[in-house]
């Protein structure tokens, strides 16, 4: 079978992908099935760079084509905050995706409302020989000050879909699977892979 190296160690992204490519008809593996222990510095100026970055090195390590993500939520009243840094939106160590959703309610309390913003999501998927092809995705919605559904991860919970009464984190996976931009990157991303594996 042929294989696709799923360069993330964060379970709920991982989770994501394998159902998003479940009907690819790929092997899909992820970095602890093969012992690999990775750190990548996201230092890029674009999710673009830092999943591109990460593919490559995973890529190169593994032998494997691997397919790396970099996304983050942006928010229109704090000038695309916190964008880049969505996963490093508080400096403390031992921060909690609750924590830095406090935060980011706290950065926003004395804006007008509606807070609106977006998921932006990079999908990269580099070869051993250091190629890489890009796709993205991007969800429209806002911010809302009271947390709601306990699937997903993240800001999901404080973010409400454009055009829907839900917040990501209530959606369904099947929901999730067609609204999300990491959905919507990966559709993009299918035909990459098609060529790429002959499937």
């Amino acid at each position: 079978m042929k294989k696709l190296l799923i360069a993330t160690y964060n379970r709920g992204k991982a989770t994501e992908f394998v159902e998003l490519l479940k009907d690819t008809g790929l092997e899909l593996i992820r970095p602890t099935d093969i012992g690999l222990n990775l750190h990548v510095q996201e230092d890029g100026r674009t999710y673009a760079e830092n999943a591109s970055k990460k593919a490559i090195a995973f890529a190169k390590l593994s032998g494997l084509i691997s397919l790396a993500d970099d996304s983050g939520l942006e928010v229109d009243a704090l000038e695309g905050a916190p964008g880049l840094y969505s996963a490093r939106y508080l400096s403390k160590t031992d921060a909690t995706d609750a924590d830095r959703r406090i935060y980011l309610l706290q950065n926003l309390n004395d804006k007008p409302r509606p807070w609106k913003a977006c998921f932006h999501a990079a999908l990269a998927i580099a070869s051993p020989t250091g190629k890489v092809m890009l796709a993205e995705g991007i969800c429209p919605g806002e911010i809302i000050p009271e947390q709601r559904g306990s699937g997903g991860f993240g800001y999901d919970p404080i973010f409400l879909l454009d055009g829907s009464a839900k917040t990501m984190a209530e959606l369904s996976m099947q929901e999730k699977n067609i609204l999300s931009h990491r959905a919507r990157a990966v559709q993009s991303a299918k035909p990459i892979l098609a060529g790429l594996f002959g499937i």
